[in-house]
């Protein structure tokens, strides 16, 4: 007993729960059709109120003409059930058949009957054409009796005399001599047919329609819904997984999303001091900085919808196609009065209007009329949203787009501690397959720079490496992560036979290096640890990345200085040149290559932002691009005539300095050559192995000077690592 009454409440549970999901999703069902019609033209309601009106109109029509036939069919068998010889389904093809006259009681009543025969003939679903064959006096009357005539006949026959005469015969079962003299009848009858048989087309054709517009009604509405469900659709509060506190890091965006929570809550407290504007906010800052999370976050916190949509979709490339679409949202968002409408990558909306692309002017305006001042009291509860990856300082924007926001929140990329956090918070949603102990220091220290989309990235891309090894994950596990998404897919074989191109990449990757290792030498003062700790160069690889189009890369931090002086600019530069200035020195002017095309372009930018924008190298500190608002730049006489005596100037040292370094060079090709790739510790152990063997040497031939020499420390064996 117990079994079966736990049974029956399980089955009673589940029934409830089945009853209590259905209605929410026929809630969520019903808004999606709301918002839906709410977006659609008046011409397109118009027909969708038609076509929704003519699906019942036909239908009943169609159920109201069969049940009129299935009436009259009733009556036609009960004339057949009076004579119990439904068997008998043959005619008497010896007897002449003529056509009667008058009406069928009429001729019942005034003659002999010997026999009366019904031929009935099924039409569609129902009995509906019929022929009253009437023996008597040897000979058979015809008659094709009306509707009405036919419920009269049928009355009759109960109590008349000649209903146990009567005999009810299919036509189909008719032998073809009686076949052909009722195709005679037919002919006769043509223009006399029954208001049932005349019906029972309409019946059909009026139920096809009704199917069809039902069956195309709701194929259109699922068409659309499928649209309407991968573009603008709203989100509901429930449906948002996590919540504000689930982002680490980042209090102080936090704190001014808090405020916009407290404003829009308390609306009334605000208004008393002035503040009543819109909802306007403005996110702005780098991708992948938690813009579009952040929006979702507050829908859930102020429990409300919210609808995302992308404005890189607004630019239809046509007149009026981002304007509509944006119109669209707008009613939408007027008829749930309380949401949050959330534009992504909207950066061209926020560009100067006037251009050469109407449709773009035509985007903005309508959002200027949406986001303006001046509305009603229902139009002011919702919130628009609008992000962007650039800011006023980054790119020229619409002042008159600015000013229609009231809150702006700028983005920012983590700092080391938010950094080393996010890994924190990403590593223990899977601490079990995390090695212990693991040393975050290095990475966090790689990844300067880097957005949390790019630290969460790392981080599954080192489970994943994981699994296909079957080990857990550790600090080498997240150092190949962070090379694949920084760096890219890199391959070996593009290279591989290719020995001279191979020897030319290693000379022009070691002449990048060398460079950067003399300067930060010196700041070290010869700290080989600290050189370690300082250095941006991660890895050295002669592998091809596809990513750029590099035959070999190094794969360095970025540094920690926000600000660049211009010994810092100097120093890039030198970096950059390094490569072909490596070359030069090892296979002459001649034996230069292409490979230092894309250091030349960002050598070429560094000098026309210093000579051209930061007014370095003149006499006076003006920015002359900033006069050239078409965006095109062109380089002055003078400016050109600078940035190339500079660039002359910094290669000739940059040469110079690696001249001095050529049997290094040599000796680290070599190994980097076997060994393919070579991390910065393996660097700087082949450079102290190298500069302790060349001291060993001149001090047994007595060169420089044994006892006032420095040497260099042999490499410890921490540091071969």
């Amino acid at each position: 007993m117990s079994d079966l009454a736990a049974k029956k409440d399980t089955v009673e549970d589940a029934d409830e729960g089945a009853s209590s999901s259905l209605w929410p999703s026929l809630r969520k069902l019903g808004a999606r059709l709301s918002d839906w019609f709410t977006i659609q033209s008046t011409a397109m309601k118009c027909m969708l109120i038609a076509v929704a009106i003519l699906i019942p109109v036909t239908g009943v029509y169609s159920f109201t003409v069969w049940q009129r036939q299935a009436a009259v069919a009733e009556q036609v068998k009960a004339m057949a059930g009076q004579t119990g010889a439904e068997a008998m389904w043959t005619l008497n093809e010896k007897l002449p058949v003529v056509f009667g006259s008058g009406s069928v009681l009429g001729f019942l009543e005034a003659n002999p009957v010997e026999r009366i025969t019904v031929v009935y003939k099924p039409l569609m679903w129902n009995v509906s054409e019929r022929i009253v064959l009437i023996e008597s006096k040897g000979t058979q009357y015809a008659y094709y009796p009306s509707d009405m005539e036919t419920k009269i006949f049928a009355d009759k026959a109960v109590t008349a005399s000649w209903g146990p005469k009567m005999v009810f015969v299919p036509r189909g079962e008719l032998s073809a001599t009686s076949q052909d003299m009722l195709e005679k009848l037919d002919e006769r009858f043509s223009g006399a047919r029954p208001q049932s048989e005349k019906d029972g087309w309409k019946a059909g054709v009026s139920g096809v329609l009704s199917a069809a517009l039902t069956v195309g009604l709701l194929g259109f509405l699922a068409f659309h819904l499928k649209g309407q469900f991968k573009s603008l659709r709203f989100i509901e509060p429930a449906q948002v997984q996590g919540s504000i506190d689930d982002l680490v890091g980042m209090d102080d965006i936090k704190s001014e999303v808090r405020q916009i929570k407290d404003q829009y809550e308390r609306r009334a407290d605000y208004a008393e001091y002035g503040i009543d504007k819109p909802f306007n906010v403005m996110f702005s800052g780098p991708a992948g900085t938690g813009k579009t999370k952040l929006a979702s976050y507050l829908a859930k916190e102020l429990g409300l919808p919210i609808l995302f949509h992308s404005a890189a979709n607004l630019e239809t490339g046509y007149v009026a196609g981002g304007s509509n679409t944006l119109a669209r949202i707008a009613s939408m968002a007027k008829r749930r009065k309380r949401c949050i409408v959330f534009l992504d990558e909207a950066q061209d909306l926020f560009m100067k209007r006037g251009g050469h692309r109407k449709f773009d002017d035509d985007t903005q305006n309508m959002l200027l009329a949406i986001l303006d001042g001046v509305r009603t009291k229902s139009d002011a509860e919702i919130i628009w949203i609008v992000a962007s990856n650039f800011n006023s300082e980054s790119m020229a924007m619409d002042e008159a787009m600015l000013r229609r926001f009231q809150m702006k929140v700028d983005f920012r990329l983590p700092n080391k501690e938010e950094r080393r956090a996010i890994f924190e918070h990403y590593l223990a949603q899977r601490s079990e397959k995390v090695a212990n102990d693991l040393d975050l220091r290095h990475i966090v220290e790689i990844t300067e720079g880097r957005s949390p989309a790019d630290l969460e990235t790392i981080v599954n891309q080192a489970g994943i490496t994981a699994v296909q090894h079957g080990e857990l994950i550790d600090a080498d596990t997240l150092m190949q992560a962070a090379e694949r998404v920084l760096v890219g897919n890199v391959n070996s074989n593009t290279t591989k036979e290719r020995e001279r191109d191979r020897r030319i990449i290693a000379i022009h990757e070691w002449g990048h290096f060398l460079v950067d290792f003399e300067l930060e030498r010196k700041k070290a003062g010869g700290d080989w640890e600290k050189i370690l700790g300082e250095m941006k160069t991660i890895k050295i690889s002669l592998k091809a990345n596809p990513r750029n189009n590099a035959l070999g890369f190094v794969f360095h931090k970025q540094g920690n200085n926000l600000l660049k002086t211009k010994s810092d600019i100097e120093h890039d530069v030198r970096v950059l040149l390094g490569g072909m200035a490596n070359e030069e020195l090892f296979f002459g002017e001649e034996g230069t290559t292409n490979g230092a095309h894309n250091d030349i372009t960002r050598v070429t930018k560094l000098l026309h932002h210093a000579v051209a924008e930061m007014g370095m190298y003149r006499k006076t500190r003006l920015n002359f691009g900033a006069l050239n608002d078409s965006g095109n730049r062109t380089v002055d006489e003078e400016t050109r005539s600078i940035m190339e005596l500079q660039s002359e100037r910094l290669y000739g040292e940059t040469k110079s300095a690696l001249a001095r370094l050529k049997p290094l060079t040599e000796h680290l090709a070599g190994k980097l050559m076997d060994q393919g790739e070579m991390s910065l510790k393996d660097a700087l152990h082949e450079i102290r192995a190298f500069e302790a063997a060349c001291h060993s040497f001149d001090s047994r031939v007595g060169l420089n000077g044994a006892a006032s020499a420095q040497p260099a420390q042999p490499a410890p064996d921490a540091a071969a690592g």
